[in-house]
Formats: C-alpha cells, sequence, structure tokens
C-alpha cells in the first residue's frame, strides 16, 4: 500500500468514480446524490418523480463542478432499470457505486390494508431494491472493476415502531436489509460490496407525511438524542460505506438512528 493510499482523507475521495442514484428526487436520496458529487464523483440520478426534483438535484451537483445526468425512470421495471444503467456508463463511464433509496411508506391497519396498497409498497420497496441491484451488478461484473452498492432501509426492518401501523414497510425494508446480506455474499469473492444504512425519524417529505405529522414529538422523545435525524446526517454513514474508507466491510447494516435501537 502507498502512503497516498494510508492518507486517511483520500478514503474518502470519490474521484473519477461514477454513481447511480435511485430516489434522488428528494429527501434521502437527493441529499445522498449531492454528497457523492462533493467527494467527487459523477452522478447519474434516477426518479420517477416529475415535480422538478431531479432538476434541482442536477443543478445542485452542477455547481460542485460534477457531471450528472438525470433518468426519469420506476424502479418496479427491470427494463428500464437496466437502461437507466447502460446509459450511464454511455455518459458518464464504468459504474463503479451505487445508492438505492427509492422507496414510500404509507399506514393502514394490518386488518383494513387492501391488497393494492401491501403490493405496491413491496414492489417500490423491495423489487425495486433486488432489480436495481441486480442491473447495477450485472454492470459492475461486466466490466471486472468491482464497486460498492449501498441500499436505504429503516430502522423499521429492525424494531416495530411504536404507534405506526406499517406492517407492509416494516417487513420491506427487514427484507432489504436481508437482502442485500445475501447480495452480498454472492458478490464478495467478485469484488463487489454491499451494505445497507438504517435510519432512524428523517425530517424528509416522507416522515413529515400527513398522518405522521402529529406523531413528531412523539417519535423526538422517543429518541435518545430527543430530535429526530437531519437529511445532512445520512451523507457521512453513505459516503463511507461507498468508498474505500469501508473496504472491508460488506453485509453491515449501518443503523443511523440517534440510539433509537439501543432501547
Amino acid at each position: 500500500m502507498s502512503q497516498a493510499d494510508l492518507n486517511a482523507p483520500n478514503l474518502f475521495d470519490l474521484s473519477n468514480r461514477v454513481a447511480l442514484v435511485t430516489g434522488a428526487g428528494s429527501g434521502i436520496g437527493q441529499r445522498i446524490a449531492l454528497g457523492l458529487a462533493q467527494c467527487g464523483a459523477d452522478v447519474a440520478l434516477l426518479d420517477r418523480r416529475t415535480d422538478g426534483g431531479l432538476q434541482d438535484t442536477a443543478d445542485a451537483i452542477a455547481a460542485t463542478g460534477r457531471r450528472a445526468i438525470q433518468i426519469g425512470a420506476d424502479v418496479t421495471s427491470g427494463a428500464a432499470i437496466a437502461e437507466a444503467v447502460a446509459r450511464t456508463e454511455a455518459e458518464l463511464g464504468p459504474l463503479r457505486l451505487a445508492l438505492n433509496a427509492a422507496g414510500i411508506a404509507n399506514a393502514e391497519a394490518c386488518e383494513n390494508m387492501s391488497e393494492e396498497q401491501y403490493q405496491t409498497l413491496m414492489d417500490i420497496n423491495m423489487k425495486g431494491v433486488w432489480l436495481s441491484c441486480q442491473a447495477e451488478a450485472r454492470a459492475m461484473l461486466a466490466h471486472g472493476q468491482g464497486g460498492s452498492i449501498v441500499n436505504i432501509a429503516s430502522m423499521s426492518g429492525v424494531i416495530v415502531n411504536r404507534g405506526l401501523n406499517q406492517v407492509h414497510y416494516n417487513a420491506s425494508k427487514a427484507g432489504v436489509i436481508h437482502m442485500s446480506k445475501s447480495m452480498a455474499m454472492e458478490w464478495v469473492d467478485r469484488g463487489i460490496r454491499v451494505n445497507s444504512i438504517s435510519p432512524g425519524y428523517t425530517a424528509t417529505p416522507m416522515n413529515t407525511r400527513p398522518e405522521m405529522v402529529h406523531q413528531t414529538k412523539e417519535f423526538e422523545d422517543q429518541t435518545p438524542m430527543q430530535r429526530m435525524a437531519d437529511v445532512n446526517e445520512m451523507v457521512g454513514p453513505a459516503v463511507f460505506l461507498l468508498s474505500d474508507a469501508a473496504s472491508y466491510c460488506t453485509g453491515v447494516d449501518l443503523l443511523v438512528d440517534g440510539g433509537f435501537c439501543c432501547w
């Protein structure tokens, strides 16, 4: 190992690497996409949103001097994700990094939940992560440079949130955690690391949706640090797991929850 490799700040340098971020039009995905660019990566931004969120992310990345492309796609379509990866590599270069943050949340009592509500969430939160990882890994394996994939799960995949009827959401995030570990072991000898991040209550549009606003104070009270996370606080964990600083980490689920799961 060279002296440059031993320089700690260099371990977090993502210069000359290409990343794909799903769910890049808002919330955690949007902020991490910008964070990757701030660490030197060029970033493909994927989201199905049509509200201008992707453009906002792209503009913020352009201000850092890095390249970004916008891809409107639905993560539940394998063909769309494969096309997105192909476009990423054609326009930016070989894919080395991927952050899968696309997901939805809603709540309903289990006995009243419709099949449609259950299936729509599972298709996006679990099937969408599987399809995204599959397409990303295929590209990484094909060019032989290895890579790193991080999936956004949730502490709801580890615990059951008090006061929230979201059995489908909790199950989907538990699935993302274990799916990430399983993929990590399938690709461990071929240079691809797969990890997940499980945020606690975070102040994103998804977690301040109408049916949850009245519970925000309870969330803060239940968290040892007595507050919700800011989206900025997800950037460091993501950069760590995607960078060479985590070169010996695979199959890890990193809880970023303000101590919530300690209680």
